[in-house]
């Protein structure tokens, strides 16, 4: 059996250091928003090459809070529309909602399974307020076409990067600095993942970050006075701890999802099997390895009598989820295309080579 993804041997690597890290915890006495959460947001902004970091409840409480912020700030209005992908996971268009915002989905570039800039062009009108690009599966969005489009348009650009933590561009220029403002998960499974939910939101914005780190907590803006409707959505004081550890090895495991890709991309030979495009340099982070199969089901049980595990990411286009069914009459033949197809193939730094061999094998001979 080759697992998915095995947290577990993961995170036992970490054992002593999370145990050392609870033992700090419990005897600081400080349970919400202590020193560790304000370490991990000094370290996680240094890291991502920006001046702010607010930690925050999950993922798409990063999202909603860096909206729901620009319109505190007046930047945003309830009813502005924001283009986002409309094959991406449907915790960013749940944040466009969440907000007051109306989302306006958009095809993606199928190579990539990115937002294609050529269609957001298309979509382009003065109801647009911004962009909310998603970093699918890892990789980075074309950020220098989005970003030529948001100046030359006055618009906002807010990137996704749940699933690219630790993403470069040419420039070495990471995931989380690439927008005006990024929203993070730390779920379990992702690349930076800790033993819950977990979130942040970076930027260069002094203001917004201001605002989010106030609309996080009540919407206070010192103890019980409150400026602002705001939320619970604090990072975890413990979870910051086990953070902060995973953080220092986190290029480390990158790198090491990488060398399983090109193995993957230079050994997987099938006609059957479309692989990912990637163009070898580290503007991919390979949160998940996404190959696409006509006949899915076929393929899905030929790798259960294998026993390799696998995931699909995701199976319904949002646009086809009975929570967004004033989008139900809309049609997206590349997203539904992708939705149809796509199967996420074992992927962790921690892969044996005989894990990576037999992976390869399976697939050669489907």
């Amino acid at each position: 059996m080759v697992p998915f993804l095995d947290l577990k041997k993961i995170n036992k690597l970490y054992e002593e250091a999370f145990q050392k890290g609870f033992q700090q915890f419990l005897a600081s006495g400080y349970y919400v928003l202590g020193n560790a959460v304000k370490e991990f947001e000094q370290t996680f902004a240094k890291y991502c090459g920006v001046g702010f970091c607010v930690g925050v409840g999950n993922g798409l409480d990063a999202l909603t809070l860096i909206l729901k912020g620009y319109i505190a700030l007046g930047k945003l209005k309830e009813g502005d529309h924001v283009i986002v992908a409309a094959n991406t996971y449907i915790a960013t268009i749940l944040a466009i909602k969440h907000a007051g915002l109306q989302p306006v989905l958009v095809e993606p570039d199928a190579a990539t399974f990115n937002l294609d800039p050529e269609e957001v062009k298309k979509q382009l009108n003065p109801s647009v307020k911004a962009i909310l690009v998603t970093h699918l599966y890892g990789q980075l969005a074309n950020m220098e076409a989005l970003k030529e489009i948001t100046s030359t348009n006055n618009l906002l650009l807010i990137a996704d990067a749940a699933q690219a933590h630790g993403a470069k561009d040419t420039n070495g220029n990471k995931a989380g600095s690439l927008a005006d403002a990024t929203g993070f998960s730390f779920y379990p499974s992702k690349n930076l993942g800790a033993l819950g939910d977990g979130g942040a939101v970076t930027t260069n914005d002094q203001d917004l970050a201001q605002v989010i780190t106030q609309l996080r907590n009540y919407g206070t803006s010192s103890k019980y006075m409150n400026e602002y409707i705001g939320v619970n959505s604090r990072l975890d004081e413990l979870q910051a701890y086990f953070l902060l550890e995973k953080l220092k090895d986190l290029d480390e495991a990158n790198q090491q999802r990488r060398a399983v890709a090109q193995r993957y991309l230079a050994e997987i030979k099938n006609e059957k099997i479309q692989l990912p495009s990637w163009d070898g340099s580290e503007n991919h982070v390979f949160h998940l390895f996404v190959i696409q199969v006509k006949d899915r089901a076929h393929f899905s049980e030929y790798l259960e009598k294998q026993e390799l595990g696998y995931l699909i990411h995701y199976p319904l286009p949002p646009h086809q989820q009975k929570a967004f069914s004033e989008f139900s009459n809309l049609s997206f033949p590349i997203t539904e295309k992708i939705h149809r197809e796509v199967v996420s193939i074992p992927m962790s730094p921690i892969m044996e080579k005989e894990e990576i061999d037999r992976v390869i094998s399976v697939l050669n001979a489907y």
